[in-house]
Protein backbone atom coordinates (compact mmCIF):
# COMPACT_ATOMS: atom_id res chain seq x y z
CA UNK A 1 0.00 0.00 0.00
CA UNK A 2 2.92 2.68 0.68
CA UNK A 3 4.09 2.31 -2.74
CA UNK A 4 1.08 3.14 -4.02
CA UNK A 5 1.13 6.59 -2.74
CA UNK A 6 2.50 9.73 -4.47
CA UNK A 7 6.14 10.30 -3.24
CA UNK A 8 5.21 14.15 -2.40
CA UNK A 9 2.09 12.17 -0.19
CA UNK A 10 4.92 10.46 1.67
CA UNK A 11 7.18 13.18 2.03
CA UNK A 12 4.36 15.08 3.61
CA UNK A 13 3.73 12.66 6.45
CA UNK A 14 7.24 13.39 7.46
CA UNK A 15 6.77 17.02 9.22
CA UNK A 16 3.65 15.68 10.67
CA UNK A 17 5.18 12.42 12.55
CA UNK A 18 8.06 14.73 13.58
CA UNK A 19 5.45 17.02 15.36
CA UNK A 20 4.46 14.44 17.10
CA UNK A 21 7.32 13.71 18.68
CA UNK A 22 7.10 16.67 21.67
CA UNK A 23 3.39 15.34 22.21
CA UNK A 24 4.33 11.27 22.66
CA UNK A 25 7.28 12.93 24.96
CA UNK A 26 5.38 15.08 27.03
CA UNK A 27 2.55 11.92 27.52
CA UNK A 28 5.57 9.82 28.13
CA UNK A 29 6.81 12.55 30.84
CA UNK A 30 3.12 12.29 32.25
CA UNK A 31 3.23 8.84 32.44
CA UNK A 32 6.20 8.54 34.24
CA UNK A 33 4.90 11.33 36.81
CA UNK A 34 1.39 9.36 37.08
CA UNK A 35 3.56 6.29 37.57
CA UNK A 36 5.43 8.30 40.48
CA UNK A 37 2.29 9.46 42.18
CA UNK A 38 1.08 6.01 41.70
CA UNK A 39 4.29 4.21 43.68
CA UNK A 40 3.98 7.33 46.50
CA UNK A 41 0.23 6.37 47.15
CA UNK A 42 1.18 2.76 47.14
CA UNK A 43 3.72 3.55 49.63
CA UNK A 44 1.96 5.52 51.86
CA UNK A 45 -1.31 2.19 51.56
CA UNK A 46 1.63 0.19 52.80
CA UNK A 47 2.60 2.16 55.59
CA UNK A 48 -1.28 2.34 56.61
CA UNK A 49 -1.51 -1.10 56.68
CA UNK A 50 0.90 -0.92 59.62
CA UNK A 51 -1.73 0.71 61.63
CA UNK A 52 -5.58 -0.14 62.15
CA UNK A 53 -7.90 1.28 60.22
CA UNK A 54 -9.91 2.43 63.24
CA UNK A 55 -8.23 4.50 65.92
CA UNK A 56 -8.97 2.89 69.31
CA UNK A 57 -8.77 6.09 71.24
CA UNK A 58 -10.44 7.73 69.42
CA UNK A 59 -13.31 5.95 68.64
CA UNK A 60 -14.16 5.19 72.86
CA UNK A 61 -14.07 9.20 73.23
CA UNK A 62 -16.40 9.49 70.69
CA UNK A 63 -18.53 6.77 71.92
CA UNK A 64 -18.33 7.95 75.74
CA UNK A 65 -19.69 11.28 74.51
CA UNK A 66 -22.47 9.52 72.38
CA UNK A 67 -23.18 7.40 75.83
CA UNK A 68 -23.88 10.81 77.51
CA UNK A 69 -26.66 12.14 75.47
CA UNK A 70 -27.85 8.81 74.89
CA UNK A 71 -28.35 8.93 79.27
CA UNK A 72 -29.60 12.54 78.90
CA UNK A 73 -32.01 12.45 76.09
CA UNK A 74 -33.17 9.21 76.58
CA UNK A 75 -33.02 7.76 79.74
CA UNK A 76 -33.13 10.89 82.00
CA UNK A 77 -35.46 13.43 80.03
CA UNK A 78 -37.50 10.18 77.73
CA UNK A 79 -38.26 9.03 81.52
CA UNK A 80 -39.42 12.45 82.80
CA UNK A 81 -43.26 13.36 82.95
CA UNK A 82 -42.75 16.56 82.71
CA UNK A 83 -40.88 16.19 79.45
CA UNK A 84 -42.90 15.38 76.08
CA UNK A 85 -43.51 11.39 75.33
CA UNK A 86 -42.43 12.83 71.13
CA UNK A 87 -41.51 15.65 69.61
CA UNK A 88 -44.15 15.20 66.22
CA UNK A 89 -42.73 16.44 63.03
CA UNK A 90 -44.46 16.01 59.88
CA UNK A 91 -42.26 13.83 57.42
CA UNK A 92 -40.74 16.54 54.95
CA UNK A 93 -40.00 18.67 57.92
CA UNK A 94 -38.02 16.11 59.44
CA UNK A 95 -36.29 14.75 56.82
CA UNK A 96 -34.75 18.06 56.45
CA UNK A 97 -34.04 18.32 60.29
CA UNK A 98 -32.12 14.92 60.25
CA UNK A 99 -30.38 15.86 56.79
CA UNK A 100 -30.42 12.01 55.96
CA UNK A 101 -28.58 12.13 52.70
CA UNK A 102 -25.49 9.73 52.87
CA UNK A 103 -22.22 11.59 51.28
CA UNK A 104 -19.04 10.18 49.97
CA UNK A 105 -16.79 12.33 52.52
CA UNK A 106 -17.20 12.06 56.46
CA UNK A 107 -18.38 14.54 59.22
CA UNK A 108 -16.74 15.87 62.14
CA UNK A 109 -17.05 14.31 65.54
CA UNK A 110 -18.86 16.92 66.54
CA UNK A 111 -21.40 17.34 63.81
CA UNK A 112 -22.29 13.69 64.18
CA UNK A 113 -22.45 14.00 68.09
CA UNK A 114 -25.43 16.47 67.24
CA UNK A 115 -26.55 13.84 64.90
CA UNK A 116 -27.31 11.02 67.93
CA UNK A 117 -28.87 13.84 70.25
CA UNK A 118 -31.18 14.92 67.05
CA UNK A 119 -32.09 11.13 66.38
CA UNK A 120 -32.92 10.78 70.46
CA UNK A 121 -34.95 14.16 70.42
CA UNK A 122 -37.04 13.42 67.34
CA UNK A 123 -37.74 9.68 67.97
CA UNK A 124 -40.65 8.71 70.38
CA UNK A 125 -39.96 8.13 73.96
CA UNK A 126 -41.22 4.23 74.12
CA UNK A 127 -39.59 4.55 78.14
CA UNK A 128 -41.80 7.44 79.34
CA UNK A 129 -44.47 6.87 81.37
CA UNK A 130 -46.89 7.76 79.52
CA UNK A 131 -46.65 5.88 76.37
CA UNK A 132 -49.21 3.54 76.16
CA UNK A 133 -49.31 2.32 72.66
CA UNK A 134 -48.31 -0.31 72.28
CA UNK A 135 -47.94 -4.04 73.75
CA UNK A 136 -44.00 -2.84 75.07
CA UNK A 137 -43.31 -0.09 77.08
CA UNK A 138 -40.57 1.44 79.65
CA UNK A 139 -37.41 0.43 80.73
CA UNK A 140 -34.90 -2.33 82.59
CA UNK A 141 -31.97 -1.14 83.40
CA UNK A 142 -30.68 -4.65 84.16
CA UNK A 143 -32.19 -5.46 80.86
CA UNK A 144 -30.70 -2.52 78.96
CA UNK A 145 -27.78 -3.08 80.55
CA UNK A 146 -27.55 -6.69 78.55
CA UNK A 147 -28.38 -5.30 75.49
CA UNK A 148 -25.87 -3.11 75.44
CA UNK A 149 -23.29 -5.67 76.75
CA UNK A 150 -24.83 -7.85 73.94
CA UNK A 151 -24.24 -5.15 71.06
CA UNK A 152 -20.51 -4.61 72.31
CA UNK A 153 -19.57 -8.04 72.09
CA UNK A 154 -21.40 -8.49 68.75
CA UNK A 155 -21.23 -12.13 68.40
CA UNK A 156 -23.24 -14.73 66.52
CA UNK A 157 -25.26 -17.21 68.57
CA UNK A 158 -24.30 -20.54 66.02
CA UNK A 159 -21.67 -22.50 67.18
CA UNK A 160 -20.16 -22.75 71.10
CA UNK A 161 -16.90 -21.73 69.39
CA UNK A 162 -17.59 -18.42 68.73
CA UNK A 163 -20.61 -17.62 71.52
CA UNK A 164 -19.90 -20.44 74.23
CA UNK A 165 -20.97 -17.78 76.87
CA UNK A 166 -24.29 -17.15 75.24
CA UNK A 167 -24.59 -20.43 73.98
CA UNK A 168 -25.25 -22.12 77.64
CA UNK A 169 -26.70 -18.61 79.06
CA UNK A 170 -29.94 -19.51 76.11
CA UNK A 171 -30.19 -23.35 77.40
CA UNK A 172 -30.94 -22.10 80.46
CA UNK A 173 -33.10 -19.20 80.37
CA UNK A 174 -35.08 -21.69 77.76
CA UNK A 175 -35.26 -24.17 80.28
CA UNK A 176 -36.46 -21.84 83.11
CA UNK A 177 -39.23 -20.56 81.07
CA UNK A 178 -40.30 -24.01 80.23
CA UNK A 179 -40.48 -24.73 83.77
CA UNK A 180 -43.01 -21.75 84.02
CA UNK A 181 -45.26 -23.53 81.47
CA UNK A 182 -45.16 -27.08 83.03
CA UNK A 183 -42.60 -28.78 81.04
CA UNK A 184 -39.23 -30.72 82.94
CA UNK A 185 -37.57 -31.48 79.36
CA UNK A 186 -38.08 -29.85 75.92
CA UNK A 187 -36.26 -27.59 73.48
CA UNK A 188 -36.73 -24.34 71.76
CA UNK A 189 -34.67 -21.36 71.14
CA UNK A 190 -34.97 -17.50 70.34
CA UNK A 191 -36.50 -15.98 67.40
CA UNK A 192 -36.60 -12.68 66.16
CA UNK A 193 -40.07 -11.80 67.50
CA UNK A 194 -43.43 -13.71 67.91
CA UNK A 195 -44.39 -13.89 64.53
CA UNK A 196 -41.54 -15.69 63.36
CA UNK A 197 -41.94 -18.05 65.94
CA UNK A 198 -45.40 -18.58 65.48
CA UNK A 199 -44.31 -19.46 61.86
CA UNK A 200 -41.72 -21.73 63.26
CA UNK A 201 -44.37 -24.08 65.21
CA UNK A 202 -46.31 -24.26 61.80
CA UNK A 203 -43.16 -25.30 59.75
CA UNK A 204 -42.19 -27.92 62.88
CA UNK A 205 -45.85 -29.25 62.81
CA UNK A 206 -46.15 -29.66 58.64
CA UNK A 207 -42.40 -31.43 58.81
CA UNK A 208 -44.26 -33.93 61.90
CA UNK A 209 -47.23 -34.90 59.79
CA UNK A 210 -44.80 -35.37 57.10
CA UNK A 211 -41.34 -35.08 57.23
CA UNK A 212 -41.15 -35.45 53.23
CA UNK A 213 -41.96 -32.00 53.06
CA UNK A 214 -38.23 -30.77 53.61
CA UNK A 215 -36.97 -32.43 50.71
CA UNK A 216 -39.54 -32.81 47.95
CA UNK A 217 -41.77 -29.75 48.69
CA UNK A 218 -45.62 -28.96 48.31
CA UNK A 219 -46.31 -30.97 45.62
CA UNK A 220 -47.58 -33.76 46.98
CA UNK A 221 -48.94 -32.84 50.44
CA UNK A 222 -53.08 -32.50 50.75
CA UNK A 223 -54.88 -29.11 51.34
CA UNK A 224 -53.93 -28.60 54.66
CA UNK A 225 -55.61 -26.26 57.33
CA UNK A 226 -54.87 -24.11 60.29
CA UNK A 227 -57.47 -23.12 63.10
CA UNK A 228 -57.13 -20.08 64.90
CA UNK A 229 -59.70 -17.36 66.82
CA UNK A 230 -61.34 -14.34 64.42
CA UNK A 231 -59.15 -12.07 67.25
CA UNK A 232 -55.80 -14.10 67.00
CA UNK A 233 -52.58 -12.11 65.62
CA UNK A 234 -52.36 -11.50 62.02
CA UNK A 235 -49.03 -13.32 61.78
CA UNK A 236 -50.90 -16.81 61.92
CA UNK A 237 -52.38 -15.82 58.04
CA UNK A 238 -49.00 -14.61 57.22
CA UNK A 239 -47.45 -17.81 58.11
CA UNK A 240 -49.57 -19.93 56.25
CA UNK A 241 -48.94 -17.38 53.24
CA UNK A 242 -45.11 -17.81 53.73
CA UNK A 243 -45.16 -21.43 54.10
CA UNK A 244 -47.16 -22.07 51.19
CA UNK A 245 -49.91 -23.37 52.58
CA UNK A 246 -52.20 -20.42 51.80
CA UNK A 247 -54.02 -17.89 53.75
CA UNK A 248 -57.68 -19.54 52.25
CA UNK A 249 -56.59 -22.91 54.44
CA UNK A 250 -57.11 -20.84 57.67
CA UNK A 251 -60.03 -21.27 59.29
CA UNK A 252 -61.26 -18.72 61.96
CA UNK A 253 -62.87 -19.95 65.12
CA UNK A 254 -65.96 -18.07 66.41
CA UNK A 255 -65.06 -15.97 69.69
CA UNK A 256 -67.27 -15.27 72.83
CA UNK A 257 -68.19 -11.73 73.82
CA UNK A 258 -64.78 -11.45 75.77
CA UNK A 259 -62.94 -12.53 72.35
CA UNK A 260 -61.86 -16.12 73.64
CA UNK A 261 -62.14 -18.86 71.17
CA UNK A 262 -64.61 -21.03 71.66
CA UNK A 263 -63.89 -24.73 71.49
CA UNK A 264 -67.18 -26.33 70.43
CA UNK A 265 -67.13 -24.43 67.27
CA UNK A 266 -63.20 -25.66 67.26
CA UNK A 267 -64.49 -29.14 67.22
CA UNK A 268 -66.99 -28.82 64.92
CA UNK A 269 -65.18 -26.62 62.32
CA UNK A 270 -62.62 -29.13 62.28
CA UNK A 271 -64.76 -32.06 61.57
CA UNK A 272 -66.31 -30.06 58.65
CA UNK A 273 -62.70 -29.79 57.21
CA UNK A 274 -61.86 -33.14 57.50
CA UNK A 275 -65.13 -34.13 56.09
CA UNK A 276 -64.45 -32.08 52.86
CA UNK A 277 -60.88 -33.55 52.24
CA UNK A 278 -58.67 -31.80 53.78
CA UNK A 279 -56.25 -32.75 56.61
CA UNK A 280 -56.05 -30.32 59.45
CA UNK A 281 -52.97 -29.45 60.70
CA UNK A 282 -52.45 -27.18 63.75
CA UNK A 283 -54.69 -25.11 66.50
CA UNK A 284 -53.04 -21.91 66.76
CA UNK A 285 -54.51 -20.52 70.15
CA UNK A 286 -54.28 -17.16 71.71
CA UNK A 287 -52.70 -16.28 75.86
CA UNK A 288 -53.41 -12.57 75.31
CA UNK A 289 -54.63 -11.26 72.24
CA UNK A 290 -53.56 -7.75 71.05
CA UNK A 291 -56.52 -6.05 71.43
CA UNK A 292 -58.85 -6.83 73.95
CA UNK A 293 -56.19 -9.44 75.93
CA UNK A 294 -58.67 -12.17 75.44
CA UNK A 295 -56.79 -15.89 77.00
CA UNK A 296 -58.50 -18.87 75.43
CA UNK A 297 -59.56 -21.97 77.00
CA UNK A 298 -56.30 -23.90 76.81
CA UNK A 299 -57.59 -27.06 78.67
CA UNK A 300 -60.69 -27.43 76.65
CA UNK A 301 -58.65 -26.64 73.37
CA UNK A 302 -56.58 -28.96 74.10
CA UNK A 303 -59.22 -31.68 74.61
CA UNK A 304 -60.44 -30.82 71.09
CA UNK A 305 -56.67 -31.35 69.78
CA UNK A 306 -56.05 -34.68 71.73
CA UNK A 307 -59.04 -35.84 70.12
CA UNK A 308 -58.37 -34.90 66.98
CA UNK A 309 -54.78 -35.34 67.21
CA UNK A 310 -53.66 -31.95 66.08
CA UNK A 311 -50.41 -29.94 67.01
CA UNK A 312 -51.39 -27.61 69.64
CA UNK A 313 -49.70 -24.43 69.50
CA UNK A 314 -50.05 -21.10 72.18
CA UNK A 315 -49.51 -17.54 70.64
CA UNK A 316 -48.58 -16.30 74.49
CA UNK A 317 -46.62 -13.68 72.98
CA UNK A 318 -48.34 -11.39 74.87
CA UNK A 319 -49.89 -12.68 77.74
CA UNK A 320 -47.03 -15.50 78.16
CA UNK A 321 -45.34 -13.43 81.35
CA UNK A 322 -48.78 -14.16 83.76
CA UNK A 323 -46.71 -17.57 84.53
CA UNK A 324 -44.68 -15.76 86.84
CA UNK A 325 -47.56 -14.85 89.18
CA UNK A 326 -49.25 -17.47 91.23
CA UNK A 327 -52.11 -15.06 91.24
CA UNK A 328 -52.71 -15.23 87.91
CA UNK A 329 -51.44 -17.84 85.76
CA UNK A 330 -54.63 -19.61 85.98
CA UNK A 331 -55.50 -17.42 82.82
CA UNK A 332 -52.92 -20.06 80.61
CA UNK A 333 -54.18 -23.78 82.63
CA UNK A 334 -53.70 -26.43 80.25
CA UNK A 335 -50.22 -24.28 78.50
CA UNK A 336 -48.65 -27.61 79.61
CA UNK A 337 -50.54 -29.85 77.08
CA UNK A 338 -49.38 -27.58 74.50
CA UNK A 339 -46.80 -28.82 71.71
CA UNK A 340 -45.09 -25.50 71.50
CA UNK A 341 -45.43 -21.90 72.80
CA UNK A 342 -44.49 -18.31 71.79
CA UNK A 343 -43.66 -15.99 74.12
CA UNK A 344 -42.21 -12.01 74.18
CA UNK A 345 -40.75 -11.43 77.45
CA UNK A 346 -40.22 -7.92 75.92
CA UNK A 347 -43.75 -7.36 76.07
CA UNK A 348 -45.05 -7.14 79.63
CA UNK A 349 -41.41 -7.94 81.39
CA UNK A 350 -40.07 -5.03 79.97
CA UNK A 351 -36.96 -7.00 78.85
CA UNK A 352 -36.72 -4.95 75.85
CA UNK A 353 -36.78 -5.55 71.97
CA UNK A 354 -36.56 -7.87 70.58
CA UNK A 355 -36.55 -11.07 73.20
CA UNK A 356 -38.99 -13.77 71.67
CA UNK A 357 -38.64 -17.48 72.67
CA UNK A 358 -39.65 -20.51 71.02
CA UNK A 359 -40.32 -23.41 73.80
CA UNK A 360 -41.16 -27.10 72.28
CA UNK A 361 -42.20 -30.05 74.56
CA UNK A 362 -40.44 -32.46 72.12
CA UNK A 363 -37.76 -34.25 73.02
CA UNK A 364 -37.01 -35.74 69.45
CA UNK A 365 -34.76 -32.95 68.33
CA UNK A 366 -37.60 -32.03 65.90
CA UNK A 367 -36.20 -28.27 65.15
CA UNK A 368 -32.82 -29.27 63.94
CA UNK A 369 -34.45 -32.13 61.72
CA UNK A 370 -36.69 -29.81 60.47
CA UNK A 371 -34.41 -26.82 59.68
CA UNK A 372 -30.48 -28.40 59.68
CA UNK A 373 -28.61 -27.85 56.42
CA UNK A 374 -25.60 -29.54 57.92
CA UNK A 375 -23.18 -26.60 56.60
CA UNK A 376 -19.96 -28.12 57.31
CA UNK A 377 -17.62 -24.92 57.10
CA UNK A 378 -19.41 -23.89 60.44
CA UNK A 379 -21.14 -27.77 62.00
CA UNK A 380 -18.25 -30.20 61.54
CA UNK A 381 -18.82 -33.18 63.24
CA UNK A 382 -15.03 -33.89 64.46
CA UNK A 383 -14.84 -30.91 66.63
CA UNK A 384 -13.16 -30.99 70.14
CA UNK A 385 -16.16 -30.25 72.05
CA UNK A 386 -19.49 -31.53 72.87
CA UNK A 387 -21.32 -30.65 68.77
CA UNK A 388 -24.56 -30.70 70.40
CA UNK A 389 -23.74 -27.13 71.67
CA UNK A 390 -23.69 -25.91 68.34
CA UNK A 391 -27.17 -24.44 68.02
CA UNK A 392 -27.67 -23.00 64.62
CA UNK A 393 -28.79 -25.66 62.50
CA UNK A 394 -31.98 -25.47 64.71
CA UNK A 395 -32.57 -22.13 63.06
CA UNK A 396 -34.00 -20.99 59.56
CA UNK A 397 -30.95 -17.98 60.29
CA UNK A 398 -27.52 -18.25 59.91
CA UNK A 399 -26.75 -15.04 61.87
CA UNK A 400 -29.05 -15.18 64.91
CA UNK A 401 -28.66 -12.37 67.18
CA UNK A 402 -28.22 -12.91 71.17
CA UNK A 403 -31.18 -11.89 72.65
CA UNK A 404 -31.33 -14.13 75.74
CA UNK A 405 -28.83 -11.67 77.93
CA UNK A 406 -31.18 -8.99 78.61
CA UNK A 407 -33.49 -11.35 79.97
CA UNK A 408 -31.26 -13.18 81.96
CA UNK A 409 -29.44 -10.14 83.80
CA UNK A 410 -32.70 -8.77 84.64
CA UNK A 411 -33.72 -12.49 85.90
CA UNK A 412 -30.74 -12.64 88.05
CA UNK A 413 -31.45 -8.98 89.40
CA UNK A 414 -34.41 -9.28 90.51
CA UNK A 415 -35.29 -13.25 90.67
CA UNK A 416 -38.52 -14.98 89.28
CA UNK A 417 -40.51 -13.37 92.74
CA UNK A 418 -39.22 -9.57 91.16
CA UNK A 419 -40.89 -10.60 87.86
CA UNK A 420 -44.00 -11.84 89.33
CA UNK A 421 -44.62 -8.88 91.09
CA UNK A 422 -44.30 -6.45 87.83
CA UNK A 423 -46.84 -8.82 86.74
CA UNK A 424 -49.13 -8.31 89.78
CA UNK A 425 -48.60 -4.42 89.74
CA UNK A 426 -50.05 -3.89 86.24
CA UNK A 427 -52.66 -5.73 87.12
CA UNK A 428 -53.43 -3.59 90.00
CA UNK A 429 -52.94 -0.18 87.42
CA UNK A 430 -55.27 -2.03 85.16
CA UNK A 431 -58.01 -2.34 87.58
CA UNK A 432 -57.47 0.98 89.54
CA UNK A 433 -57.58 2.74 85.63
CA UNK A 434 -60.84 0.68 85.39
CA UNK A 435 -62.43 1.96 88.54
CA UNK A 436 -61.57 5.23 88.14
CA UNK A 437 -63.12 5.02 84.79
CA UNK A 438 -66.53 3.99 85.91
CA UNK A 439 -66.73 6.97 88.48
CA UNK A 440 -66.82 9.40 85.33
CA UNK A 441 -68.97 10.59 82.72
CA UNK A 442 -68.13 9.72 79.47
CA UNK A 443 -65.92 7.04 79.54
CA UNK A 444 -67.36 3.51 78.50
CA UNK A 445 -66.14 0.19 78.36
CA UNK A 446 -65.46 -2.26 76.27
CA UNK A 447 -65.97 -5.23 78.18
CA UNK A 448 -64.57 -5.41 82.00
CA UNK A 449 -61.10 -6.66 81.18
CA UNK A 450 -59.36 -10.34 81.49
CA UNK A 451 -56.06 -8.34 81.61
CA UNK A 452 -54.04 -5.13 81.93
CA UNK A 453 -55.63 -4.44 78.08
CA UNK A 454 -58.21 -1.60 78.75
CA UNK A 455 -60.69 -1.22 76.04
CA UNK A 456 -62.91 1.82 76.20
CA UNK A 457 -64.92 4.72 73.81
CA UNK A 458 -64.64 8.40 75.46
CA UNK A 459 -68.02 10.22 74.67
CA UNK A 460 -67.85 13.67 74.32
CA UNK A 461 -70.67 16.26 75.61
CA UNK A 462 -71.89 16.98 72.26
CA UNK A 463 -73.24 12.95 72.09
CA UNK A 464 -74.00 11.56 75.30
CA UNK A 465 -77.16 10.49 75.61
CA UNK A 466 -77.58 10.39 72.10
CA UNK A 467 -76.94 7.08 71.22
CA UNK A 468 -80.45 6.71 69.00
CA UNK A 469 -79.58 8.95 66.55
CA UNK A 470 -78.70 7.29 63.20
CA UNK A 471 -75.56 9.22 62.87
CA UNK A 472 -74.24 8.04 66.22
CA UNK A 473 -71.74 5.54 65.52
CA UNK A 474 -70.45 7.32 62.97
CA UNK A 475 -69.64 10.42 65.05
CA UNK A 476 -68.23 8.37 67.76
CA UNK A 477 -65.77 6.56 64.81
CA UNK A 478 -64.33 9.55 64.58
CA UNK A 479 -63.68 11.35 68.45
CA UNK A 480 -60.78 8.44 69.06
CA UNK A 481 -58.38 9.48 66.03
CA UNK A 482 -58.54 13.42 66.83
CA UNK A 483 -57.80 12.53 69.89
CA UNK A 484 -54.99 10.63 69.54
CA UNK A 485 -53.76 13.18 66.46
CA UNK A 486 -54.15 15.70 69.57
CA UNK A 487 -52.12 13.71 72.33
CA UNK A 488 -49.03 13.55 69.88
CA UNK A 489 -49.03 17.08 67.90
CA UNK A 490 -49.07 18.19 71.78
CA UNK A 491 -46.73 15.37 73.06
CA UNK A 492 -48.32 14.87 75.89
CA UNK A 493 -48.73 11.05 75.82
CA UNK A 494 -49.90 8.20 73.39
CA UNK A 495 -52.39 5.52 73.45
CA UNK A 496 -53.99 3.48 70.78
CA UNK A 497 -57.21 2.82 69.28
CA UNK A 498 -58.78 0.38 66.43
CA UNK A 499 -62.11 -0.86 65.29
CA UNK A 500 -63.25 -5.04 66.69
CA UNK A 501 -65.44 -6.05 64.09
CA UNK A 502 -68.76 -3.99 64.26
CA UNK A 503 -67.32 -2.52 66.85
CA UNK A 504 -66.26 1.60 65.88
CA UNK A 505 -62.81 2.51 66.99
CA UNK A 506 -62.16 2.73 70.96
CA UNK A 507 -58.81 3.29 72.49
CA UNK A 508 -57.10 0.41 73.81
CA UNK A 509 -55.28 1.12 77.10
CA UNK A 510 -51.86 -1.06 77.62
CA UNK A 511 -50.84 -0.61 81.28
CA UNK A 512 -47.64 -2.73 81.25
CA UNK A 513 -44.85 -0.10 82.04
CA UNK A 514 -43.33 -0.93 85.10
CA UNK A 515 -42.78 3.44 85.81
CA UNK A 516 -46.12 3.55 85.72
CA UNK A 517 -47.57 5.47 89.12
CA UNK A 518 -51.63 5.80 89.95
CA UNK A 519 -50.52 9.71 88.66
CA UNK A 520 -50.44 8.72 85.70
CA UNK A 521 -53.25 6.95 85.35
CA UNK A 522 -55.25 9.92 86.79
CA UNK A 523 -53.35 11.77 84.22
CA UNK A 524 -54.60 10.05 81.23
CA UNK A 525 -58.26 10.25 82.35
CA UNK A 526 -57.95 13.92 82.54
CA UNK A 527 -55.90 14.26 79.22
CA UNK A 528 -58.57 12.49 77.52
CA UNK A 529 -60.83 14.54 78.80
CA UNK A 530 -59.20 17.44 78.15
CA UNK A 531 -58.47 16.53 74.68
CA UNK A 532 -61.91 15.19 73.81
CA UNK A 533 -64.39 17.86 75.50
CA UNK A 534 -65.10 20.12 72.68
CA UNK A 535 -65.79 17.19 70.41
Amino acid sequence: MANMLPSSSANGLEPATNGLEPVTNGLESAANGLESAINGKEAANLHDLNEPFVDNSEGQLFLNEAFKIIVDEVLCRGTDVKQKVCEWKEPEQLALLLDLELRATGESQHRLLQRVKDVAKYSIKTSHPRFFNQLFAGVDYHALAGRFLTEALNTNLYTYEVAPVFVLMEIEVLRGLRQLVGWTEGDGLFCPGGSVSNMYAINLARYQLFPEVKNQGLWGLPRLTIFTSLESHYSVKKGAAFLGIGTDNIILVKVDEGGRMIPEDLDEKIALAKSQGAVPLLVSCTAGTTVQGAFDPLDHIADVCEKHNLWMHVDAAWGGSVLFSKQHRHLMKGVDRANSVAWNPHKMLTAGLQCSALLLQDTTNLLKKCHSANATYLFQQDKFYDVNLDLGDKSIQCSRKVDCVKLWLMWKAVGSSGLAKRVDKAFIHARYLVEQMKKREGFHLLREPEFVNVCFWFIPPSIRGKEGNKDYQDRLAKVAPVIKERMIKEGTMMVGYQPLGNKVNFFRMVVCSPLLSKKDMDFFLDEIERLGKDL
